[in-house]
């Protein structure tokens, strides 16, 4: 027996979303390519909407509800398909089955623990019997958890419909599953904790919502006897804040101490690479802090995944997994000799970069109402009232900062200036956007503001700035006690244009 070539192609269509990136472009094509003329145009990633938090897609149905059709009119004749086809029905059996108990997945998920026996369990075995499914089904249902518990951290956590949002969604199904999802079911799922995350981005672009949703995506085995998960997926995420911390203090509070190794340490202590369990994730926030000293501890750790508590000599091994972000030009730091290059090398096997709020907007300027709206969906229930409010705290943003507003502080910004705007119907940034006549010095700051400078970064700017208002490599020099040679060898010709130098000032500077 073999499918027609329209029940093939629709088939296939289904077994390639099956494995696809759900947050990719790739996706969507499957849906249309499955459907059809009876495809109902969507954008071209899944991203949030309001309307969409308990309603499924149609087309989403649509395929659902025919695979349901397909494979009960191909189930009578599985074992005489040919072995093409057959691979395409196990492919849809699976689909079937998996959105069979999508939603009590997503119950034994919200619940938070893994503690509890599973009820339905038996008859999902009994429904992967019953259809001659390969594999061990234990094994997939710990998957079809996985997958589960990865869409919801993703999709209901990661905003925004611009094609930056939409590509770090992508990115971050990757670091839990890679982009072979079928290889990583049959084998890759295994060592997916020896892979170190790193993300980088600006602060408040969302860089611990990343680290949480990977770090909360783990594979965690089940155990068909005790009907369990075989560890608490809700405590397995341990943030640690890098730069709240001293350096010993970081010391204690990642490797642990004995009794006596410092001022204070009365008794043995437990570290997070101690008490982190197995399949959980140490989450090191800000890691571009950290002293170099620790590094080297953090290093061996990673090479060897072994360590000792401050104080004592005995071996102890890490098995988690280890996710690092930082808001600093890590490259910029080793050139500095701030990081080192070894400790960068063993972090950077999978890189994540967060969007700003900036280009975000850029891309979709509709996104500012989406983002405002995720911001009031969780402090008024009401969905007519979470409406009305959303449409007065954007008009409020429209009219302070604006639409051109920089968002320095990033989404972390744009939450903090919705509550101002619940409060006292407006928002005032801490500095407004410069005009042509705040001065060169408001420039400046405007230009800094952005992310820490070195030192001979600073003395560039100070030299512009300077050349800037007297017009004159002599007079700015006498201003700054330096040479005039050092100042032309310093100005810096985008940030004077950016105070306002213009044409002459930029040409005159050619001709000196």
């Amino acid at each position: 027996m073999r499918l027609n070539s329209k029940g093939r192609s629709f088939a296939a269509a289904v077994a390639e979303m099956v494995y696809c990136n759900p947050f990719s472009p790739a996706r969507i094509d499957c849906e249309r390519q499955a459907l059809g003329g009876d495809f109902e145009p969507t954008a071209d990633r899944w991203s949030l909407t309001p309307r969409e938090f308990n309603v499924d897609r149609p087309n989403v149905t649509l395929i659902a509800q025919r695979v349901e059709s397909l494979v009960d009119w191909l189930a009578p004749d599985r074992d005489r398909l040919s072995s093409e086809d057959r691979a395409l029905f196990d492919d849809l059996s699976l689909y079937r089955l998996y959105e069979r108990y999508r939603l009590k997945l997503q119950e034994t998920a919200d619940a938070g623990r893994a503690g509890k026996p599973v009820r339905y369990w038996d008859a999902f075995a009994a429904e992967f019997a019953a259809g001659g499914l390969p594999g061990d089904p234990a094994h997939v249902f710990a998957c079809f958890f996985q997958v589960r518990r990865a869409f919801s951290n993703i999709f209901y956590y990661l905003v925004g419909r611009s094609r930056p949002a939409g590509r770090l969604r992508e990115a971050v199904w990757e670091s839990i599953f890679t982009h072979d999802l079928r290889r990583y079911y049959t084998s890759l799922y295994r060592g997916m904790g020896d892979m170190t995350t790193l993300i980088l981005g600006q602060t408040g672009t969302g860089k611990e919502l990343v680290a949480q949703a990977i770090g909360r995506s783990r594979y965690i085995p089940f155990d068909p006897k005790s009907k369990r998960f075989v560890e608490d997926f809700a405590g397995s995420f341990l943030p640690v804040n890098l730069s709240a911390l001293s350096p010993t203090l970081i010391e204690s509070e990642l490797f642990g101490h004995k009794r006596g190794a410092f001022t204070g340490a009365t008794d043995d202590r437990a570290g997070w690479l101690e008490t982190c369990p197995d399949l959980g994730t140490v989450f090191l926030d800000e890691v571009g802090e950290l002293d170099p000293t620790i590094q080297v501890k953090l290093l061996r750790v990673l090479q060897t995944r072994m360590f000792q508590r401050l104080g004592d000599s005995k071996d102890r091994r890490f098995a988690g997994k280890i996710i690092a972000a930082t808001h600093r030009d890590l490259p910029r730091c080793i050139a500095e000799g701030s990081f080192r290059e070894d400790f960068y090398f063993r972090l950077c096997s999978d890189v994540i970069h967060t969007p700003t709020l900036r280009e975000q907007l850029n891309d979709s300027p509709g996104d500012l109402r989406a983002m405002v709206r995720f911001v009031i969906d969780r402090m008024i229930e009401q969905p007519g009232e979470a409406r009305a409010v959303t449409a007065r705290v954007v008009e409020a943003l429209d009219d302070s900062p604006g639409g051109d507003y920089a968002w320095p502080g990033n989404f972390r910004e744009l939450e903090q200036a919705v509550r101002n705007v619940v409060i006292r119907g407006r928002y005032e940034p801490r500095s407004a956007p410069i005009a042509a006549d705040d001065g060169p010095e408001a420039a400046l700051l405007d230009a800094l503001r952005d992310r820490a400078w070195t030192a001979d970064e600073l003395l560039n700017a100070a030299c512009t700035v300077a050349y800037a208002q007297c017009d004159s490599y002599v007079a700015a020099g006498e201003r700054l006690g330096l040479d005039r040679r050092t100042v032309k060898s310093r100005v810096d010709e985008r940030l004077l244009r950016r105070l306002g130098g213009g044409e002459q000032r930029i040409t005159g500077l050619a001709r000196s």
